[in-house]
């Protein structure tokens, strides 16, 4: 269980964030060789990278689409059903598609209020006000991936924003229980991230994620991460490693398109390993 300040603040300008962060990837994209290879995520091309987030942007439009006052939303379970993903199309088509998709996404924000309740994977989720700050990070991400595969410098966003990038990957992608499973949090495992510019820290827990689901019948017994406290001062932490940087170097080095190197590493250099490990998984 997290605590303190809200997981999803209303105060970050995310529709502008999605706007620019999709327009600078789709121009980046239009600069880069289709086939060349997308540094963070190898197996993909910039071509696959441009249908991606495309394919992303197309399917949370559509949900959106479909959020209403008193709709009811299986949250955490399956999608909604009919969605027939775009058809890729050419190599050299798929940048525009991008640019229609990024609409559409925009769109259909614009067209429901926060509160409206629509589906979502994470437990955490289940308004529109959840999936717009999602889809603003999802963008932000994008976008370094489309620098980096044209080979263009990478740009920082605002410090709020990176640092807002911070507290959601480690308050949504990394942590969430579903209400079948259990966390135990190791006695060794105790991780302090520090955004030296934003003011903020994040205390996480590694530990065991465990239960069976009743949907699949599948029992997991898995290393995992939990978000425990928010703007917790390093004396009161009882950390066994912690990570300072700018909220920028620490969300690229969360999401792996940053290097360690760039933060300030004290403690157990084993701890920080793991927690890495969980982060690729968290972010899958």
């Amino acid at each position: 269980m997290t605590t303190s300040s809200s997981a999803s603040p209303a105060t970050l300008p995310f529709a502008e964030v999605i706007r620019a962060e999709s327009a600078r990837a789709a121009d980046a994209l239009a600069a880069a060789p289709p086939d060349a290879r997308v540094p963070a995520c190898p197996d993909w091309s910039a071509a696959d990278l441009a249908y991606h987030l495309g394919e992303t942007q197309d399917f949370w439009s559509r949900v959106v689409g479909l959020a209403a006052p008193d709709a009811v939303v299986d949250v955490g379970g399956d999608p909604p059903g009919g969605f027939d993903g775009p058809e890729r199309e050419p190599d050299d088509a798929l940048v525009p598609f991008l640019r229609t998709r990024t609409r559409a996404l925009l769109d259909a924000f614009e067209g429901h209020g926060p509160s409206e309740r629509c589906w979502s994977w994470s437990p955490h989720g289940g308004d529109v006000a959840w999936a717009l700050r999602r889809q603003a990070h999802e963008a932000l991400v994008h976008r370094v991936d489309a620098e980096q595969v044209a080979g263009l410098p990478v740009g920082a966003p605002q410090v709020e924003v990176a640092a807002d990038g911070v507290d959601e990957m480690l308050a949504v992608m990394m942590s969430g229980l579903p209400p079948w499973a259990t966390f135990t949090p190791a006695d060794d495992g105790r991780v302090l991230v520090v955004a030296s510019d934003a003011g903020r820290s994040w205390l996480v827990a590694l530990g065991r994620f465990a239960g069976t689901s009743p949907r699949t019948g599948t029992t997991y017994d898995l290393d995992a991460g939990e978000l425990v406290a928010r703007d917790v001062a390093p004396e009161d932490a009882r950390s066994t490693a912690t990570l300072t940087g700018s909220a920028w170097d620490l969300d690229l080095w969360l999401w792996g398109r940053g290097p360690l190197d760039a933060l300030a590493v004290e403690g157990e250099r084993a701890v920080v390993d793991r927690f890495r490990e969980v982060l690729v998984e968290s972010s899958q």
